[in-house]
């Protein structure tokens, strides 16, 4: 058995900089399942959001994450991440993220349901890419021990403490042990049929939490992207909130630009908001797109504002500069997971958890735009910094559900579960869809023992999601049950389960 005083399992912006954080306390190993650099960081584009423009304020940021979280954002911790962005952000330019800038000042772009430009990005529409690129650089410099290729399975456990975790890599099994295991496994969109997400994006830090005895929170609340390239042959590719900032416009295929119908807003609506309009469109208009329109703008600035998003389309004989771009709502980021407090500690001793997989507080029923990569940071830091001062645990609340799901559920394939839950527990849902759902994943207990350990996790993370999303007989932010069509009040509460047992 390996020991380590630091464990990181997955690659993405918050266990980079947690391994980088923790290098400097003693010896860390981080666990990824393919390459260091394949996460849903490496793909963000939009940027990240803090208050540090003139005319901006900390205030400002927290009421605009607030009002965008749909009153189930933990208040406390919204404060403490955008109070601590500017420092994140300075922290993130000392390690050489190489931010945009525009007449010597940084540049800020504008977002769906921000009252303020707080937008820092990098490389135009690649940030993502470019602070992975500065982050795997920085923790190899660092000394950290990477395992790539290798799928944590199990979470170690001694006297009701985590104390490190299991790994495959082909054949081989390798136990790793730690004093601290920080999970930074990210989200989990590859559960649905169309998804921004890679590959790597199965649910696995969630599953195996909840599987070891750890409280999940929010499993309903999944985020899709209202704009994703919807083009025969072509793969499912995000096209940044940041065009719509800039002015892009929605059309349906008629022509017509729809969303004022929906909000006031308009085009830069809550991104809950324009996902359910754009499949209100879809389906009036009998079709599987909308239109994205950014043609109308200056065509040298479209090109150097969104240079991945331009060179990408043009793959498929499309010009942004010039052509509106078929696009559809996707699956884009998970707002529920592992429960985490302000110090981004679990309910289990000796595991901490920070970026996508955890429910922090900070995102509420729906996600601000752009406030993904900044929780990663602020808690990535904040769980190290726990690690040094006690070894104490989240407190579980007394509302928690025990709730009990099969260790052996698991399909036979993933295309039928994608299929299942894009269905019954996507974009809108509704009872009867729920209860089938339900009852499908229940009935492959056993059947898919053979399953790889990704499908595995993928069937526990999306009966999370059908279980929390039938018994919340309302609809909040990115939650919408169309037979409950409306915000309750007594559900301004948090669903949080642990495993029955």
């Amino acid at each position: 058995m390996k020991q380590y005083d630091y464990l990181v399992l997955g690659s993405g912006i918050a266990g980079l900089y947690a391994a980088l954080l923790a290098s400097r306390q003693g010896s860390v190993g981080l666990v990824t399942k393919g390459a260091i650099d394949e996460s849903n960081t490496k793909y963000a584009q939009g940027g990240i959001a803090a208050a540090i423009g003139g005319g901006d304020s900390v205030q400002s940021h927290l009421d605009d994450t607030l009002a965008a979280g749909a009153g189930l954002c933990d208040g406390d911790a919204v404060e403490v991440m955008v109070r601590e962005a500017a420092d994140r952000i300075r922290r993130l330019s000392e390690l050489g993220v190489p931010w945009d800038a525009h007449q010597g000042a940084v540049a800020l772009g504008l977002e769906g349901a921000h009252s303020r430009a707080r937008i820092l990005h990098a490389g135009g529409d690649r940030t993502g890419d470019a602070i992975e690129t500065v982050m795997v650089d920085r923790v190899r410099e660092a000394g950290v021990k990477v395992f790539d290729g290798h799928t944590a399975t199990e979470l170690l456990q001694q006297n009701g403490r985590v104390v490190g975790c299991v790994t495959t890599s082909g054949d081989d099994r390798i136990e790793l042990a730690a004093r601290w295991t920080i999970l930074a496994t990210g989200g989990a969109g590859q559960l649905y049929t169309l998804t921004t997400n890679p590959e790597v994006a199965t649910g696995d830090g969630v599953a195996l939490a909840y599987r070891a005895g750890a409280m999940v929170r929010d499993m309903e609340f999944v985020q899709f992207h209202p704009t994703a390239l919807r083009l025969p042959g072509a793969p499912t590719f995000l096209l940044s909130e940041a065009m719509r900032g800039e002015g892009a416009i929605l059309r349906n295929t008629a022509g017509e630009q729809f969303m004022a119908r929906y909000d006031a807003q308009g085009d830069l609506a809550r991104r809950d908001v324009v996902s359910r309009a754009i499949a209100t469109e879809m389906r009036d208009h009998d079709t599987d797109h909308v239109e994205l329109d950014i043609s109308h703008l200056d065509a040298e600035f479209v090109a150097t504002r969104f240079p991945g998003i331009y060179q990408y389309c043009l793959q498929y004989e499309l010009d942004i500069t010039q052509d509106a771009v078929p696009v559809a709502p996707a699956a884009h980021y998970m707002m529920g997971g592992v429960y985490t407090d302000a110090w981004g500690r679990t309910t289990l001793p000796g595991l901490l958890a920070c970026g996508e997989v955890t429910s922090s507080g900070v995102h509420g029923a729906n996600r601000l735009a752009s406030n993904s990569l900044l929780e990663t940071v602020v808690f990535a830091q904040r769980a190290v910094e726990a690690s040094r001062r006690s070894d104490e645990a989240a407190h579980l609340p007394h509302d928690v559900i025990e709730l009990a799901i099969p260790d052996d559920v698991a399909p036979s394939d993933e295309e039928s579960l994608q299929q299942l839950l894009w269905r019954e527990a996507g974009i809108v849902r509704e009872r009867s869809g729920l209860l089938n759902a339900r009852a499908v994943l229940d009935g492959l207990a056993d059947a898919g023992s053979d399953s790889p350990a990704s499908l595995s996790n993928m069937a526990c993370f999306g009966r999370l999601i059908v279980e929390a999303a039938l018994r919340r007989e309302e609809s909040r932010g990115a939650h919408y049950r169309s037979d409950f069509p409306t915000a309750v009040p007594d559900w301004k509460r948090h669903l949080s389960f642990v495993k029955a047992g």
